[in-house]
């Protein structure tokens, strides 16, 4: 059995979700159904028996114990997190609560848990810790991609956040021994991601017939993956990734915003071309840039690459079309996400994104 952490989440329902695809095996599901959290992504799964689910923060140490001790996982996968970075902005506490303090408590119960298992069961187990590229800061135009000896560079509280938690599994593994491995990963996009994040932004925006917000001018640079490619690669670093070693999961290419806005609004012009204008890339607005807005992430990923046989299989373009069209045709669980939570926090971040008003 495994234990996911955050499983209801973006990432996490689409690793549960592919998990379950290929491997007969059970999965215990532990979230706490904050905003990020949502059921209706792990429905494909509510009636299959192997799918075990508590609603739980990773901070409740007595839980989490209770949890390892009744059902023994051979390994714990933690997605747990706030990882919104315009959310960190605006309040940074939540961040550090969730993503420090849980990570902690989640270690270590964890620990004690190991701590009394057999000698060739505590060979076997696994922490692997589910982090970001973010935590090495913002790269320069002419500067290599992180590899997994970069410095630690975070520049926002959510970075910030993620790179504390790092630093926090490492100490467990040097300190007490623990055996774990931490992946960091380039921006992902896919099936299940909130439309407060860019790539489902633009597609909600264009359903709703909004302008589309775009940070500065544009050149702002990302290296992008399909969800898919991540949790291949978690599964992949999950049986054959060596304890206490980082390795770092990417695409091919990095891809400035305009490059990526541009895209899935061609591919939005393709499968439901606009009445009223000629491309939805009309609807874009150049909005005031972000406070402390890193210029550019990229990612080498030869690490994996070589040493564990993981590649990339989705192209930007066909990780898009796939992605546009799991969005059209899940137009209800996109209502359903699109609540007056998330709603009010939209306004209050870009102001009225209605194509009338001037927001720039």
């Amino acid at each position: 059995m495994l234990m996911v952490t955050g499983g209801a989440g973006f990432i996490g329902s689409n690793f549960v979700l592919s998990f379950l695809a290929e491997r007969d095996e059970e999965i215990l599901n532990v979230d706490k159904l904050s905003y990020a959290g949502n059921l209706c992504n792990l429905k494909l799964v509510e009636n299959d028996e192997r799918h075990i689910f508590y609603q739980g923060d990773i901070g409740n140490r007595f839980l989490i114990g209770r949890l390892l001790e009744e059902y023994s996982p051979r390994a714990i996968v933690h997605f747990a997190a706030e990882t919104h970075v315009d959310r960190s902005i605006h309040d940074p506490e939540p961040f550090f609560r969730s993503n420090v303090h849980g990570t902690m408590c989640l270690l270590a119960e964890t620990l004690a848990y190991w701590n009394q298992l057999s000698k060739t069961d505590k060979e076997h187990f696994r922490f692997l810790h589910v982090s970001t590229d973010e935590v090495y800061g913002s790269l320069g135009p002419n500067d290599l991609p992180f590899s997994e000896e970069s410095q630690y560079a975070p520049n926002s509280p959510y970075s910030a956040s993620k790179a504390a938690s790092d630093h926090l599994v490492r100490a467990y593994h040097r300190t007490y021994g623990l055996p774990i491995i931490i992946t960091h990963c380039s921006n992902n996009y896919g099936p299940y991601q909130l439309p407060e994040k860019f790539i489902p932004l633009i597609i909600s925006n264009v359903l709703e017939q909004k302008v589309i917000p775009v940070y500065g001018d544009g050149r702002h640079e990302r290296n992008w993956i399909h969800v898919s490619d991540h949790c291949e690669a978690l599964r992949v670093v999950l049986e054959r990734g060596n304890v206490g070693e980082t390795y770092n999961i990417g695409a091919a290419r990095s891809k400035t915003n305009m490059e990526v806005v541009t895209t899935v609004c061609s591919v939005l012009d393709s499968i439901k071309p606009s009445e009223n204008f000629e491309s939805y890339t009309s609807l874009i607005t150049h909005v005031e840039d972000r406070l402390g807005h890193d210029f550019r992430y990229d990612i080498n990923s030869s690490k994996i690459e070589e040493q564990l046989g993981w590649r990339p299989k989705e192209t930007f373009m066909e990780g898009i079309y796939k992605t546009v069209a799991w969005y059209f045709d899940n137009e209800e669980w996109l209502k359903q996400v699109s609540n007056k939570e998330h709603k009010k926090w939209l306004k209050m971040h870009y102001g009225n994104l209605s194509k009338d008003e001037d927001i720039r």
